[in-house]
C-alpha cells in the first residue's frame, strides 16, 4: 500500500466532501500520522471510512472500543474552532490519535480512557508521535470528579450520549464549547453546545451514528 497516497485519498475522497474545509484541520490530518494509532491487525485499513475495533472480538464494538470514522473526527475537530491557549478535555481516549489532533492545536489535553489496556496504549501511542502536551488517564468520566481539572476551554466526546451529560456541561467555561454525538441510532445529532455566559447556546450541525460512552446517563424508555 501506498501509505502517503492512501493518506491523500482519505483527505480529498472522505474529509473534504464531508464539509471539513477548513486548511488548518486538513493540513494536521497530512501530519499526524493515522496510521501508528490502528492496532497491527487493522493498518491496512487505517485510512478507510469505517469505525475500527480496538481490541480483538464483537466484545470491542458492544464497549465502544473503536477508532471513529476519519472523516467524523476530522468534522469534530473542525467544529471545535481550538486556539493554541486552550485546555481541552476528551472523554474516550480509545488509541490516542483524537488526543494527538487536539494536542496540535491546543495548549493541554487531559484524556480520560475507561479502560485501562486502551489507556496504556494510548500513552505509548501519543508519547511515539511527540505528543507531550497530552495526558492519558485511565478513568470513568461518567463517574469522576473533575472539579479540580477544569474548567476547560473545550470538551469533546469522542463517542455518543444517549443525551448532554450535565456533569460535562458543568465544567465548560465561560465561552466555552462542547462537542458530542447524541441520541439513539440509526441516527444521532453532532451537537454543539456554546457556553454563552448565562446560558448555553446548542446546535446540531450534522448527522452520524457513533458506538456509545459506557456509563453516562440513558433517560428512561416507554414500555407497554
Amino acid at each position: 500500500m501506498n501509505v502517503e497516497q492512501a493518506r491523500f485519498n482519505m483527505i480529498e475522497q472522505q474529509i473534504r466532501p464531508w464539509d471539513v474545509l477548513d486548511a488548518r484541520v486538513l493540513e494536521l490530518l497530512a501530519v499526524v500520522r493515522r496510521e501508528d494509532f490502528v492496532p497491527p491487525a487493522h493498518r491496512a485499513l487505517a485510512f478507510a471510512d469505517l469505525e475500527l475495533p480496538l481490541k480483538p472480538g464483537e466484545d470491542a464494538v458492544r464497549r465502544g472500543q473503536v477508532m471513529l470514522a476519519p472523516r467524523v473526527e476530522a468534522r469534530m475537530l473542525q467544529d471545535l474552532q481550538l486556539a493554541k491557549h486552550e485546555k481541552v478535555l476528551e472523554v474516550g481516549t480509545g488509541s490516542g490519535f483524537m488526543a494527538a489532533l487536539l494536542g496540535h492545536r491546543a495548549q493541554r489535553v487531559l484524556s480520560l480512557e475507561i479502560d485501562n489496556e486502551l489507556a496504556q496504549t494510548a500513552h505509548a501511542n501519543l508519547q511515539r508521535a511527540g505528543a507531550l502536551n497530552v495526558e492519558v488517564r485511565a478513568l470513568d468520566a461518567a463517574r469522576a470528579d473533575l472539579s479540580n481539572d477544569g474548567p476547560f476551554d473545550a470538551i469533546v466526546l469522542s463517542g455518543s450520549v444517549a443525551e448532554l451529560p450535565q456533569s460535562m456541561l458543568d465544567l465548560l467555561k465561560p465561552g466555552g464549547r462542547l462537542m458530542a454525538i447524541v441520541g439513539d441510532e440509526p441516527m444521532m445529532r453532532a451537537t454543539l453546545v456554546q457556553h454563552a455566559g448565562n446560558s448555553l447556546v446548542s446546535t446540531q450541525p450534522w448527522d452520524t451514528c457513533a458506538p456509545r460512552l459506557l456509563n453516562f446517563p440513558e433517560p428512561a424508555r416507554f414500555r407497554f
